[in-house]
């Protein structure tokens, strides 16, 4: 695949998240797909795919941000934002109500039009300080 196609999957992977479309998964993601986020529970394969998609389902309005992105061979670097607003339980934090907006970056590795692997960190101390969690610095 050209690292323009392997961009444009990456792009389409990411408005799936935002829309939170469960349902098709396997257009974006390999049956092999791993997720390489310590910060989160272990997420694997398709069902790994719909895990990590539905745990933001608490997020409603989700809008995904795409500001860079680079490809090199099978791989594609994005920076993107993640917004909306906190209706559900996320993470064991009971709904706020309140807007969040978050960065993260990420390495997505892609093989045959799908990704195998990713490696995202995105701001969760932002976030949790965002959703009063955590208290914000004096």
């Amino acid at each position: 695949m050209s690292t323009e196609t392997n961009k444009a999957v990456i792009r389409d992977l990411l408005q799936a998240f935002e829309k939170g479309d469960t349902e098709n998964v396997g257009k974006y993601f390999a049956t092999n797909w791993v997720n390489h986020d310590p910060s989160l529970p272990p997420m694997q394969g398709l069902e790994g795919a719909k895990q990590l998609i539905g745990l933001w389902s608490a997020i409603s309005n989700r809008k995904v941000t795409i500001e860079d992105s680079v490809a090199e061979g099978d791989r594609v670097a994005a920076r993107f934002a993640i917004s909306g607003t906190q209706t559900g339980a996320f993470m064991g934090i009971a709904a706020t109500g309140k807007t969040i907006n978050v960065t993260a970056s990420g390495i997505f590795k892609l093989v045959d039009g799908k990704a195998t692997d990713n490696w995202v960190n995105f701001d969760a101390l932002g976030l949790l300080q965002q959703l009063g969690a955590i208290p914000l610095p004096a």
